[in-house]
C-alpha cells in the first residue's frame, strides 16, 4: 500500500511539472519596415527599427491561479499609444478606466473580452476588464502604432490600474505581476 502510494505520488508530481514546464514557443520573426508614419512612443513605447527582426507568439503561457505576466503601460484614448479602437467594443478607454489589453493568447480570440481580471502587484491586487489584445503576431504598421508585437506575457494596463496597485508615477513602464480571470 504504501508503495502505491508513493507510485502515484510520483505521478501527480510528474504531470504537475510536466504541466507547468510547458512553454508557448515563438511562431516565427517579422521584420522591422520604415514606418510611414509617425510612431507613438508615449508611454515609452518601443517603436520598430527598419530591418530589426521581431519574434512573434501566437500563444501565452498557460494561464494558472497566479499567472506570471510583465505589466506594462498603455494609453486606450484616441491618438494615444494604443493604436485604434480596442478590440473588443471598438472604443476608446478613458486613462482614469482600469482596463487592459492581453497579449494574443491570453486574449484568447476575444474569449477575454469584457472580463474582469484580477492582477496581483506591488503587494496589492486590482480588478480591471480586458478590453484590447496586445498583438504578439503583427507590429510595424498603422494599426499597431509603428510599435513591434507584444511579447507573449503582457498585461497592458491603463493608468488607472499602475495608481490603484500603488506604483509611484516614476516607475510605470515594466513590473512583474500575476493574474487572473475574475
Amino acid at each position: 500500500m504504501k508503495n502505491q502510494l508513493l507510485t502515484l505520488l510520483f505521478l501527480i508530481v510528474t504531470v504537475f511539472s510536466s504541466i507547468e514546464a510547458r512553454t508557448c514557443k515563438p511562431s516565427g520573426k517579422l521584420r522591422g519596415k520604415k514606418p510611414q508614419g509617425k510612431c507613438n512612443n508615449q508611454n515609452q513605447s518601443e517603436c520598430c527599427e527598419e530591418g530589426k527582426l521581431y519574434t512573434t507568439f501566437t500563444c501565452s503561457p498557460p494561464v494558472y491561479a497566479r499567472t506570471k505576466a510583465l505589466l506594462t503601460i498603455n494609453s486606450f484614448q484616441k491618438g494615444a499609444d494604443g493604436g485604434g479602437r480596442s478590440a473588443c467594443d471598438n472604443r476608446f478607454h478613458s486613462d482614469n478606466r482600469r482596463v487592459v489589453a492581453l497579449s494574443t493568447g491570453w486574449f484568447n480570440k476575444r474569449q477575454r473580452c469584457l472580463n474582469h481580471i484580477i492582477i496581483h502587484g506591488n503587494g496589492r491586487s486590482v480588478k480591471a476588464m480586458v478590453v484590447d489584445e496586445c498583438d504578439s503576431t503583427l507590429g510595424c504598421d498603422a494599426d499597431h502604432a509603428f510599435q513591434p508585437p507584444c511579447p507573449h506575457n503582457i498585461v497592458d494596463a491603463s493608468k488607472a490600474v499602475w495608481k490603484a496597485l500603488g506604483v509611484p508615477e516614476k516607475d510605470w513602464g515594466n513590473l512583474d505581476v500575476s493574474w487572473s480571470d475574475a
